[in-house]
Order: C-alpha cells, then structure tokens, then sequence
C-alpha cells in the first residue's frame, strides 16, 4: 500500500496541479483535496491520510490550527507546511502545532517528494532555507517576551477571532462551531480583553498581523 495524501490548500490550481504530479510518484496517491481548512481536518478524520500537505494560509481555519488538531485526533497522520509564509514566526509555530516537515512553495517538486518520502518514513524534514529560521528562534527567542496571539490566545480564541475578521456572524460562527451563541460572545468578549482591542476593525487588523486569516483590507 502507497503512501496515502491529503492536499490543502485553498488554490484551486494549486492543488490540482500537485495532485496531478504526485499522482504520477510511484508510491504515492492523493486521496482527496481541501480548499480551507476546516475542510481538511474533517477529511483527515475520515479517510486516516499517511500525510497531509498543508498550506498555512488558508480560509475558514488556518493550516496551523488545523495542523494542531489533525495531530491531536490521528497521531499517524504526519503534516508537512507547504507554504509561501515561511517567516521565522510561522515556521516554529508550524512546528510546535505538530507539523513533522516544512518546505517553502518555492521549492522544487523533487524536494516536495522527497519531503514527503521522510516524513512517510517517520523522519522530519525542514528544507535547508527553513532550518535557519529554526536556529534562530532557538537562539533568540525568549519566551518571556512572546505576545503573539498563539501564546496570548487560546486555540478556540484564535478560531473565533479568524471567523470574526473573515465576516462571519455571531450566530454563524456558533453553528459553525457547534458552540452556542452565549459561548461565543463569550470567547469573543475574553480574547478583545486579553489582546486589549475594542471594535470588530481593529480585530480583523490583528488577526491579518498575526497570519490568522487571509482576509485583505
């Protein structure tokens, strides 16, 4: 049996043109795609991948959350970033969500491949340009002075505040969440408090700062 793959992201073109070339790897078969992701975490409990190709960036929920989750419910399942956003910041927060390997989408398909083929063997991979940003965070980073919103918030926070920049009603976010409007609001009310804003603007402007959505204003 091949190695079985999960591709999300939320180009379309993207991921028909990956699934395309892996589909043609001896070994290797793509078994469903996702365009948020959302998505690929309910696909991912139902069909059991070996490894999900994720993009960071992605609508609905964001590939680390998604990340966290997958690798929170299926231990088997290995994540590998495949992202533009490959800042220091990004990287190591990819990683402590429990991504086993990060390339950059600049990469070749040949690194692609082989990236998958290490983490199918139980191997990480971190491309070579990635692993300088590891370095350094390791050196420099104290935790101390970590305000991003994924050591502020908590991970249904974060959830929240990514579903309130992209639009979405109270009610909305409640069904989406299978949460009830009360607990909402009261997610809502707990994370403006903790990263001190007031108004659904200056959230939106956060969350795009801090690489939770994709929104553009």
């Amino acid at each position: 049996m091949g190695i079985r793959i999960l591709i999300a992201d939320d180009h379309k073109i993207l991921r028909e043109a990956i699934t395309s070339l892996l589909n043609n790897e001896i070994g290797i078969s793509v078994v469903a795609e996702a365009g948020d992701g959302r998505t690929a975490v309910q696909l991912a409990r139902e069909l059991q991948p070996d490894i999900v190709v994720m993009d960071i960036i992605m609508p609905n929920l964001n590939g680390i959350e998604a990340t966290r989750q997958i690798v929170r419910e299926l231990p088997h399942t290995k994540v590998l970033m495949l992202s533009e956003q490959s800042d220091r910041r990004c990287v190591c927060e990819a990683l402590r969500a429990g991504a086993a390997g990060f390339v950059p989408k600049r990469c070749g398909f040949d690194e692609l491949v082989t990236a998958i083929r290490n983490l199918a063997a139980n191997h990480t991979y971190l491309s070579s340009e990635i692993t300088g940003a590891v370095v350094d965070e390791y050196i420099h980073r104290r935790p101390d002075q970590d305000n991003s919103a994924y050591s502020v918030l908590t991970g249904r926070e974060r959830e929240v505040l990514q579903l309130i920049a992209e639009g979405m009603s109270t009610k909305k976010i409640a069904k989406e969440l299978h949460l009830s409007v009360k607990t909402i609001e009261w997610h809502r009310s707990q994370l403006m408090k903790k990263v001190h804003l007031k108004s659904v603007a200056e959230l939106v402007k956060y969350a795009i700062s801090e690489g939770l959505t994709c929104v553009s204003v």
